[in-house]
């Protein structure tokens, strides 16, 4: 890296560091219900929605009721959007006169947004009217995020409390969520985006001559939209003469801040934050990173004050911390590497093809790094246009259930689960019973953990063998090989741990990925969900058990390496048959040039 890309990189990291206690802090007030800055303003509306919709913010649910609340609430959430989708022509805000969706991509873009996912079969800009963006799509920004948020605290009051059932009021920290960090964030980092030269309006696209008439080759689609190809499988085109662009327009700027702050990743634009009325500068850019990682990181620390014991809470920080700027060093490297079928050529250099040279590669490589460790998804970069080892970085990380920050709430508790793993198995070890936080861990608690940490990876491996045996989903490829491998797993694993990116090689408009997209998206998330549900109500029940000289001390160096190492040793032991054929192949055939 250049001296620049040092002072950037460092820099970012300093300020999110600085961020993560007092930000954490704020966050425990708001989910204990103390006084914040922002509770002279925002508890009276808090009250009245409570009074409005009839809820007892005092009475607190069993694990059970917590999760059918859950539950109903995002199944009518997802029910609404698919609605709107379907009735899109019909209702107002659509200048463009945008149709409605087709059944397959709305039920596959309900759920999807309803469960923090994001993905994306369509193209924003010319699919989807100003009122599905801001009544479909921004709402459920702040409803998802908020959901993994709540989940997220109420198996922290699992491992706190002691012999009782109640793990909290779902509607009381799906609410505080709302009001005191997700909104508040949103509306001052709109505003930033605003002064960066995000767009925020309503108008018609804009339709612009151009100075000079530009010849270009288009290929030709078939009825379907899929590329035509000749008999000797070559794509054919036809030449087009543009004269004018269109130019689209639309409120940006409020859906790009939660879009990144609740760990989203639905773009307005298709190219998502590499579009520059989504991400225009570096100053953008960076923050944009930071507001990805800002509540996964605070929530680390909210977990240690809560828990009376904020060390537990910098451990995990540590470990998503290391896993993390190691991935962006070998991501960096990868592509500063270059590709040496281009240098066979003559051309040296870092691979820049799919990237923005506004951002450079440094903030390209943390961008990557940081959608992709947690459940964002929004991209600066376009990972199909990656080296075969950069391409596998982003991949490996939503592999590995995307526990590196993760997404908001959602890394939370599947780190937490992935602690109970490693003192479970620690605790074999040394002959001891397994004990975290004065709880002990038995059957039930291991049962709930392992559920949450492989249900991601059996998704991902059952239906990407699906797809390599049906021709229909083996045709929307359009590289061949070990990159087009590479992409079904990518969209598969990004769906099912609620990502949202792709490599965008592949055309996941039909029916069978639309369909088994949306089947994978809403297991991935709600069997996760009600399993750390499960889990904080079987550890609220139990009582406290001092610690003891045998205990095993979770919040020093050698359980955070030990933690690392299990889950690392978890992705490997799931994933690398797949990736041994995907990128690892392709790295080792690309010198050859096949």
């Amino acid at each position: 890296m250049n001296k620049y890309e040092w002072v950037e990189t460092i820099l970012f990291f300093a300020v999110l560091l600085a961020m993560i206690k007092p930000f954490g802090t704020f966050m425990a007030k708001v989910y204990q219900g103390e006084r914040t800055l922002l509770t002279p303003v925002l508890a009276p509306c808090e009250n009245l929605l409570y009074r409005v919709c009839g809820v007892e913010k005092d009475e607190e649910m069993g694990w059970q009721q917590y999760a059918i609340s859950l539950t109903l609430f995002n199944l009518m959430c997802g029910f609404s959007l698919f609605a709107i989708l379907l009735l899109q022509g019909i209702l107002p805000l659509n200048p463009q006169k945008f149709p409605a969706f087709s059944w397959h991509l709305a039920l596959n873009t309900a759920i999807s947004f309803m469960t923090n996912t994001n993905w994306q079969n369509y193209s924003g800009e010319q699919a989807a009217s100003y009122f599905t963006q801001m009544f479909g799509f921004a709402v459920h920004n702040f409803a998802s995020a908020a959901t993994g948020m709540a989940v997220a605290i109420a198996l922290i009051r699992g491992f706190v409390r002691r012999k009782i059932s109640a793990i909290g009021n779902f509607w009381v920290d799906l609410s505080r969520s709302t009001l005191y960090i997700l909104l508040p964030l949103s509306l001052i980092f709109a505003i930033f985006l605003v002064s960066q030269g995000v767009i925020q309006n309503v108008s018609p696209y804009k339709t612009i001559s151009l100075v000079q008439p530009t010849t270009y080759d288009k290929p030709k689609l078939d009825d379907k939209g899929n590329p035509l190809k000749d008999a000797k499988g070559n794509p054919i085109t036809e030449s087009v003469t543009a004269k004018e662009v269109t130019i689209p327009m639309g409120p940006v700027a409020s859906q790009e801040a939660i879009k990144e702050l609740g760990t989203n990743g639905g773009g307005f634009f298709n190219a998502n934050s590499a579009h520059p009325y989504e991400n225009p500068t570096p100053l953008s850019n960076m923050a944009e990173i930071f507001l990805i990682l800002l509540i996964s990181g605070g929530l680390t620390y909210t977990f240690g004050r809560m828990a009376g014991n904020p060390r537990q809470g910098w451990a995990l920080l540590a470990v998503m911390l290391a896993i993390l700027i190691f991935a962006m060093g070998v991501l960096y490297w990868a592509e500063a590497s270059g590709n040496p079928l281009i240098s066979k050529l003559g051309a040296t250099g870092i691979n820049m093809e799919g990237k923005e040279t506004r951002f450079g590669l440094a903030g390209s490589s943390l961008f990557a790094v940081a959608t992709t460790g947690t459940s964002c998804g929004a991209v600066n970069t376009m990972h199909d246009s990656l080296t075969p080892i950069g391409g596998m970085v982003p991949l490996s990380l939503i592999l590995l259930s995307e526990v590196i920050f993760g997404g908001v709430g959602t890394g939370l508790y599947t780190m937490l689960s992935f602690v109970v793993i490693a003192v479970f198995v620690a605790g074999l070890m040394i002959g001891r019973t397994p004990e975290f936080l004065g709880k002990k861990i038995e059957v039930r608690e291991m049962w709930m953990s392992i559920i949450t940490v492989l249900t991601s990876g059996i998704l991902i491996l059952i239906f990407s063998g699906i797809a390599m045996m049906i021709p229909s989903a083996v045709s929307s490829m359009s590289n061949p090989g070990a990159h087009g491998l590479s992409e079904v797993l990518y969209a598969f694993a990004s769906m099912s741990n609620n990502n949202g990116s792709a490599f965008a090689g592949l055309n996941g408009n039909t029916i069978f990925y639309n369909v088994s997209g949306a089947v994978t998206i809403f297991i991935g998330r709600f069997a996760p969900i009600l399993a750390s549900l499960a889990m904080a109500g079987s550890l609220a029940g139990k009582k406290y058990v001092p610690p003891s000289l045998g205990t095993l001390p979770t919040d020093k160096v050698p359980f955070t390496l030990w933690l690392t190492l299990v889950i690392l040793i978890v992705g490997a032991l799931t994933f690398f048959p797949a990736l041994s054929l995907g990128p690892i192949v392709e790295h080792l055939t690309m010198p050859g040039g096949t």
